[in-house]
């Protein structure tokens, strides 16, 4: 029958350890893991080292000589032998109080930060291994050493203490401040979070924190994050990054997202910014930022996809496939003439139902409801919900498409003002 021992690390830390015959040999300071769940069988991090203080001295140990026992209640900590943990280990390793305890994590199930109030671990023949964090009040009484007889009171009642737990596997550290580990590796959990939930928690951390995690981000997801943040946010990441990274991270996003954003910055940066990105982009954007804030043109995406109507269905298709545009385009495709005229206007839907040699002539619509791009933005509102629209292509006043502003950017920009108002 396999033995199993369960602890809390706030029962641990602060007691001393003892040798067989019961001599002290020092007093728990912090337990060191395995950052990398994946190298156990278990998906759980090894405890690997244990943190002593011996006197006045401050040492690191092997943990494989130590184990956990409980009497009466009691944890005791007993090691058989000293074995001194090499310097590598030590800096590979994950100190659970010091980057743990007291500091955000994100919940990856729930998709947001908490604070860890204590660790539960868990030892069996294998090892010692960190199973769960505690973020439930009874973890925080239990640090202040009045959880047992407070739940004693609140049962004589029928009463209880909330508790709630976090498996190790759906939690991600935040603060590495004490580790020489890549980001990279710290962060590879977050990068499975939706732009929008990953966004909130980088809302919600500190300057710098917040900082840290975006870097780690590839320039794909950096660049979707982006976009979700609040302009308070994205401020302070761009003046955190290299020009060159903001530059490659904007250069990635909608041009109408970026001309937003550099819209806010100071002039400097945002030159810099506009000649360190590539060329087609930073020209788009500039040409966006040219519009007053109040007009269509200041919140219209200039990315949209145009054809000749004598370009046929199968050749429509082969440029989606090619082009891979981004879902927003899809809302509707535009037919121009040669001078950039607008003329009519074709849905993916008639795309996808007629005959691959039909030409687009035969499925546009022509005369199709537009914008123009010095136009109030506060009439679009009523256009939209007049025609039932998605996207509204945008002309100049020669009739000449410019972009769209989709359906999106509309209530983007209705909830901003909003806030602004309240």
């Amino acid at each position: 029958m396999t033995s199993i021992t369960t602890f809390y690390l706030s029962r641990v830390i602060g007691r001393k350890v003892f040798n067989p015959n019961g001599q002290s040999l020092g007093t728990i300071k912090d337990l060191l893991v395995d950052p990398d769940s994946s190298n156990y069988p278990t998906g759980h991090p090894v405890v690997k080292g244990i943190k002593l203080k011996v006197n006045k001295d401050i040492v690191y140990y092997s943990f494989d000589n130590f184990h956990i026992e409980k009497v009466n209640g009691v944890v005791k900590c007993i090691c058989d032998d000293l074995i001194e943990l090499s310097k590598e280990e030590s800096e590979n390793s994950l100190f659970l109080v010091e980057a743990v305890l007291d500091n955000q994590i994100v919940d990856l199930n729930g998709r947001k930060l908490v604070r860890v109030n204590d660790v539960r671990l868990v030892t069996i023949s294998s090892g010692t291994f960190a199973v769960a964090v505690d973020i439930g009040i009874e973890g925080l009484l239990r640090r202040i050493g009045i959880a047992r007889p407070l739940k004693y009171v609140i049962g004589l009642f029928g009463g209880t203490i909330p508790s709630k737990f976090i498996l190790w596997e759906d939690v991600e550290t935040i603060d590495f401040s004490n580790l020489n580990i890549k980001l990279s590796k710290s962060y590879a959990k977050l990068q499975t979070l939706h732009p929008s939930d990953l966004a909130d928690i980088i809302e919600d951390l500190g300057r710098k924190a917040s900082a840290e995690v975006f870097s780690a981000l590839d320039e794909e997801k950096a660049a979707d994050v982006m976009e979700e943040l609040d302009t308070e946010t994205q401020l302070h990441i761009l003046e955190s990054l290299s020009i060159e990274k903001a530059a490659d991270v904007l250069d990635k996003m909608p041009a109408d997202e970026v001309a937003d954003i550099l819209d806010a910055l100071e002039d400097d940066k945002a030159e810099l910014l506009l000649n360190e990105m590539e060329k087609d982009t930073s020209q788009e954007v500039r040409e966006l930022l040219v519009y007053p804030d109040h007009t269509v043109g200041s919140i219209m995406s200039s990315e949209v996809l145009s054809f000749n109507q004598n370009t046929t269905v199968e050749e429509v298709l082969a440029e989606l496939r090619d082009k891979k545009p981004e879902f927003e385009t899809f809302y509707n495709f535009f037919v121009i003439d040669e001078n950039e005229i607008l003329l009519a206007t074709f849905s993916i839907r008639d795309v996808v139902i007629s005959p691959p040699e039909l030409q687009i002539r035969q499925i546009m619509k022509p005369s199709p409801v537009h914008l123009r791009d010095y136009q109030k933005i506060n009439e679009i509102a009523e256009i939209v919900s007049k025609y039932n629209l998605l996207a509204i292509p945008v002309v100049d006043k020669k009739n000449v498409l410019k972009g769209m502003v989709v359906i999106d950017d509309i209530i983007e920009d209705l909830i901003r003002k909003r806030r602004t108002n309240k």
